[in-house]
C-alpha cells in the first residue's frame, strides 16, 4: 500500500500540461477518468463528478496541512526536551518539598493522563496515609542512612510537607 506522500508525490511529479492517471498508472494530457466523464456522463453526473474532485482536492490539501502541523509539532518537541522540563529542575520543585504548581503542570504536559495534586496534610485522608506509607518504605530502604538523617533531604522534605 502506497503512503500519503508517496501518493501525492505521483500527481507532483508530471510535467506542465499533464495529470497523473490512477487508472492507466502515468502522465497524460487528458486521464482516462476525465475522458470517460466527457463521454458518458450527462450534466447532472459531471457536475457531481466535478463537487467530488472538488472535495477529494481539498481533502488532500487539509492532509497536506495536518502534515506540516506534525513536522512543525515534532520539532519544537524536539527543542522542548533539549530544555529540560520544570519538573526536573529547580524552578518547579517547592523549597519545603515536593513539586510546585509550575512542576506539577510540566509533568501533566509530558506525561499525558497523570493527575498530579497537591500535597494533603489532612489526616483522615487516603491519599495522605498511601503516600506516608510508601515514603516512609523508599526512605527506609531506598536511601543511605546519611540521606534520611539530613532534614533537607529532598525525601525529609515532602514527608514534612504531606505531614508524615
Amino acid at each position: 500500500m502506497k503512503t500519503f506522500s508517496q501518493y501525492f508525490g505521483e500527481g507532483v511529479s508530471c510535467p506542465d500540461g499533464t495529470k497523473w492517471c490512477n487508472k492507466c498508472g502515468k502522465c497524460l494530457e487528458v486521464p482516462c477518468q476525465d475522458k470517460e466523464m466527457k463521454e458518458n456522463a450527462s450534466q447532472e453526473d459531471r457536475r457531481d463528478q466535478m463537487i467530488q474532485k472538488k472535495q477529494l482536492m481539498l481533502n488532500r490539501q487539509k492532509l497536506q496541512l495536518q502534515m506540516k502541523r506534525v513536522n512543525k509539532k515534532k520539532q519544537t518537541d524536539m527543542y522542548l526536551n533539549t530544555e529540560g522540563a520544570a519538573w526536573t529542575k529547580k524552578d518547579g520543585k517547592n523549597s519545603e518539598g515536593g513539586l510546585n504548581e509550575k512542576g506539577r503542570k510540566s509533568y501533566e504536559r509530558e506525561n499525558p493522563g497523570s493527575d498530579l495534586k497537591a500535597p494533603s496534610k489532612k489526616v483522615g485522608n487516603p491519599r495522605r496515609k498511601s503516600f506516608c506509607a510508601r515514603m516512609k518504605g523508599m526512605k527506609r530502604k531506598l536511601t543511605s542512612k546519611k540521606t534520611a538523617s539530613d532534614p533537607d533531604s529532598r525525601i525529609n522534605k515532602s514527608l514534612r510537607a504531606w505531614n508524615c
